[in-house]
């Protein structure tokens, strides 16, 4: 199997392209693509597929498990298709599994994603409780005298907000995230994102990744910061999120559109063997 290393402010993806859609990747063989040792090392994978004059991006997370979005990876596919001659346009649309999100190449080199409007009711979210409903800038027992304001909101995939005081590396997010992430209270489970609004536009963040872990930044999850912040009066529209792989611009519209603009890398290309992958995946079973 051919496949293409991208990464997108330290968040990477194992990238395949199949336009015809003949060679599906299930979730055993995902899962093996992304281990770190035997496979190519990943926090998730991507089959990108024509559909019309768009791309479908067949979205998997490091577990093998499907994802309805990710703000890294659509830059990520839309560097891919231009990078591999499918595609010279500038704008081009992406349909993940929430929707469909037009990119803008910039002369800069980077990419402008359209991630659409946030919704923040329970049942968008999807979030226990009455559907109408809204979890904003509420405080939240993390257990251990912890208590801080968090938000919860979908940017086409659950997220919950947690505004911390001290910088984020000072939390515990692998112990935090995984188990918020599997809470009773989103039933689809949850990114969990951990902010400290550090001035008027500059937020620091870490996130831990429903299926992934904690990864080195996560697009989407910026989108839900740079909102649920604004949303609670605390920065103006635009802000700059900084996660450990990178910085992340995320602009709060008028009309409520979410754009979210950065870099996408091509590391390295190469082969793996689907006969070793298939017997290391029938070795995790």
């Amino acid at each position: 199997m051919r496949f293409a290393k991208y990464e997108a402010a330290g968040n990477d993806f194992v990238m395949l392209l199949d336009l015809e859609d003949v060679q599906p990747v299930g979730a055993e063989e995902a899962a093996a693509l992304c281990d770190r040792r035997f496979g190519v090392g990943a926090d998730g994978t991507i089959r990108v597929v024509r559909r019309g004059d768009a791309f479908f991006m067949d979205y998997r997370n490091a577990d093998g498990s499907q994802a309805e979005m990710c703000g890294n990876g659509v830059r990520c596919v839309a560097a891919f298709v231009r990078d591999v001659g499918v595609t010279g346009a500038e704008d081009l649309d992406v349909v993940a599994r929430s929707g469909s999100r037009s990119v803008e190449a910039r002369e800069d080199g980077r990419f402008t994603v359209h991630m659409g409007v946030p919704r923040f009711p329970k049942s968008t979210v999807p979030m226990r409780g009455p559907a109408w409903e809204t979890f904003l800038y509420q405080p939240l027992d993390l257990g251990g005298g912890l208590t801080v304001k968090a938000s919860a909101l979908s940017m086409g995939n659950p997220h919950l907000v947690l505004f911390v005081e001290e910088d984020p590396v000072r939390y515990h997010v692998g112990h935090i995230g995984p188990a918020l992430e599997h809470d009773e209270r989103f039933p689809e489970g949850v990114n969990v994102e951990f902010a400290r609004i550090r001035d008027g536009d500059r937020i620091d963040a870490r996130v831990w990744e429903r299926g992934s872990g904690e990864t080195l930044a996560c697009g989407s999850g910026a989108c839900a910061v740079a909102v649920a912040a604004n949303e609670a009066g605390l920065i103006a529209r635009r802000a700059v999120v900084r996660f450990p792989g990178g910085d992340l611009e995320v602009e709060r519209r008028d009309d409520g559109e979410i754009l979210l603009t950065g870099g996408a890398t091509r590391v390295f290309e190469g082969s793996i063997d689907l006969e070793r992958l298939s017997a290391f995946a029938e070795l995790q079973r």
